[in-house]
């Protein structure tokens, strides 16, 4: 399974919400998404991102094809003018070097 983090910080705070609803309402019409968990930042210090999300896919073709589906395409045309700032991390869950010895 590939997992894609996006962290997100936004220019207006107060889009926060709004955002979450629309990632939320998106997870059930794109197949592609196995999962998807939405966390929303609680300390609020300065170097904190408002808004995780946390998706499931079955592998980088997959990931690519939710990329391209027109609901997530349409979703981005509205977020990215709010973004301030976004940080991405795909990571492979059975990473073989995952309990490997230490020499």
């Amino acid at each position: 399974m590939l997992t894609h983090v996006v962290l997100m910080r936004f220019k207006d705070p107060a889009d926060v919400p709004e955002a979450r609803d629309r990632l939320e309402q998106l997870a059930p019409l794109v197949r592609e998404i196995r999962s998807m968990t939405l966390g929303l930042d609680v300390l609020d210090t300065p170097v904190s991102y408002h808004l995780s999300m946390i998706t499931r896919h079955s592998g980088p073709d997959e990931l690519a094809a939710y990329q391209r589906h027109p609901e997530h395409l349409l979703l981005a045309r509205w977020l990215r003018p709010r973004l301030a700032d976004r940080a991405v991390v795909d990571s492979v869950d059975d990473d073989p070097r995952q309990g490997a010895d230490d020499d």
